[in-house]
């Protein structure tokens, strides 16, 4: 049988996975892989930062429907791939993280950025955010090795998975194999469907509540059936904002942070059953939640047990495995059809509501004129904060599956790599990053990776100076707030063209769409900095901060 080096036997992988790119920051323990990435066609693409380089993995994981690849050096390298693997594993992304080691015959000895067992080891560090974390201390470990990282991430909920291989491993000679990637491997049927439709044959006001696991298991259309078959409202969580169009008329809108009036009302008007579609129902989620909001019965769409039935009172029924495949045979059990002509709105009526009058640019308005020019298959990714729930409660959905925003990691800036990846995986649509100044200053210069590497996203950064969330949440909960306004606020435009990006200003509208425009034809990164009203009380303040 012919022998290789592993390194070459990795990459071939790649090549035969259709993996076009792989995303990282080279260092001596790694370069092998490097060369050999270049050696095989395949594009390296050189981050910023290693934590930039995760998000842009896991972004190309969702839109290419792929895996994703993360490669880092030893040390520090590695650990700056965590928060990347943890956005990974929020967003169920299958993403096999790669790390380094100095020597494995050396290990034991005083190193540099040592990754082992005796300085950082970064097979322990990576557990808690992954599903699969080894370290390959014999080439012939390889084998068995990939073969359950790979399981790991296309098994029940996708995942992350994380292999450290040291430099003198990658180099060993084994016996060459393939191993393709696997199909995702689901879970049998739950055996608590029929449960599931009484519950909803015998509600009397139900409220059909989605999360983030309803856009991540994609189940667009069965959410959208089960509404218009049972006449059931619809509410959103932050993360669940892309599940359901906003403009359907059983859409009340959502609940949480970036929440809106007529969901809040419902949800106070006596639900008897609340039906959780992917939701953990975590602090942000259910933000401003009180006690006359308790549904009587709570039925519960999830995957994993962790968190399912642990954060209400009310008696729950959870449905236990994958989510689109239990909602197809719910829809199949219940006979339920898509029936456009018969949705029955009057659950839905919103109450009439006037917008004041704005003199400063409200980032309200900012989103509603993104929308405007934006086509309908346009993909937003949401960073961490008060930009992405303004987003949530002014921006709509025309199409489902066309907005992301993560609810429990939450890392500043993961957007920006998030979307830079994403566009590589689906270069025929339009990518559009929502952040804010915050968030350029902690993975900002990912932009530079976008211009070098010719990926035309568009950066929408709403700027009023400040960790906007932070700070208002802090004055509002405490009477002041501390270390959260900038002295010398980012000049968002400046630091854009400085790394090469094409940069627009924008202080009302008018500026807004025109830049929107522009970038749209353009074939280059493009950062659209929106001037807007430092004032503005965003929609997070539910969220109480105490100091008991």
């Amino acid at each position: 049988m012919m022998k290789k080096r592993v390194y070459t036997l990795l990459v071939e992988h790649f090549k035969n996975w259709g993996i076009s790119h792989v995303f990282g920051i080279p260092g001596k323990s790694i370069s092998p892989l490097m060369l050999e990435l270049d050696n095989y066609g395949i594009e390296y693409v050189l981050g910023r930062h290693e934590a930039g380089c995760g998000f842009e993995a896991s972004g190309y994981a969702l839109a290419k429907k792929t895996m994703g690849i993360a490669i880092g050096t030893s040390g520090p390298g590695g650990t700056n791939l965590i928060p990347g693997a943890g956005h990974a594993k929020e967003f169920q992304l299958p993403v096999l993280f790669i790390t380094g080691q100095p020597s494995m015959q050396e290990t034991g000895r005083a190193l540099s950025q040592d990754s082992s067992q005796f300085s950082v080891d970064l097979v322990k560090m990576f557990e808690p955010v992954t599903l699969f974390s080894a370290r390959v201390e014999r080439a012939d470990l390889l084998y068995l090795y990939l073969k359950h990282a790979l399981e790991k991430a296309y098994t029940g909920e996708k995942g992350p998975v994380h292999l450290c291989i040291p430099f003198d491993v990658l180099m060993e000679e084994v016996d060459s194999f393939y191993l393709p990637l696997p199909d995702h491997i689901s879970p049998l049927v739950s055996p608590d469907i029929d449960k599931a439709v009484s519950l909803i044959n015998e509600a009397k006001k139900p409220v059909l509540f989605l999360g983030k696991g309803a856009v991540a298991a994609e189940t667009y259309t069965q959410v959208r059936i089960i509404a218009e078959h049972w006449g059931i409202p619809v509410v959103t969580s932050t993360g669940g904002k892309g599940a359901f169009s906003t403009n359907h008329p059983l859409y009340l809108g959502g609940y949480g942070l970036g929440g809106s009036i007529n969901a809040t009302a419902y949800m106070k008007s006596g639900i008897d059953l609340m039906i959780v579609v992917g939701s953990k129902l975590c602090d942000m989620s259910l933000s401003g939640f009180t006690a006359d909001m308790e549904p009587e019965r709570v039925l519960q769409f999830e995957y994993d047990l962790t968190f399912a039935g642990k954060t209400l009172q009310a008696p729950t029924q959870v449905i236990l495995g994958d989510i689109a495949y239990n909602l197809n045979h719910l829809i199949m059990q219940s006979g339920a059809s898509l029936k456009e002509h018969e949705v029955l709105a009057a659950r839905a009526e919103a109450a009439a509501t006037t917008a004041p009058m704005e003199t400063a640019l409200s980032a309200g308005a900012a989103f509603r004129s993104l929308r405007s020019v934006l086509p309908k298959e346009a993909v937003i990714f949401g960073d961490a904060g008060s930009h992405s729930f303004h987003a949530v409660q002014n921006f709509e959905i025309i199409e489902p599956g066309t907005f992301f925003l993560a609810e429990m990691f939450i890392t500043m800036g993961a957007a920006i790599g998030f979307s830079i990846g994403a566009k590589i995986g689906m270069p025929e649509r339009p990518v559009v990053c929502v952040t804010g100044d915050g968030c350029m200053m902690m993975h900002g210069t990912e932009i530079s990776t976008a211009v070098n590497h010719g990926i035309p996203v568009i950066f929408f950064v709403l700027n009023n100076g400040r960790l906007d969330m932070v700070e208002k949440g802090m004055s509002y909960n405490t009477g002041r707030s501390v270390g959260a306004i900038f002295e010398r606020p980012l000049d968002v435009s400046l630091f854009a063209q400085s790394m090469g990006a094409l940069a627009y200003r924008c202080e009302n509208e008018t500026d807004i769409t025109n830049a929107v425009q522009l970038a749209l034809q353009s074939n280059t990164a493009t950062v659209i900095e929106v001037m807007v009203d430092p004032l503005e009380i965003p929609p997070i303040l539910t969220r109480l901060l105490s100091l008991d």
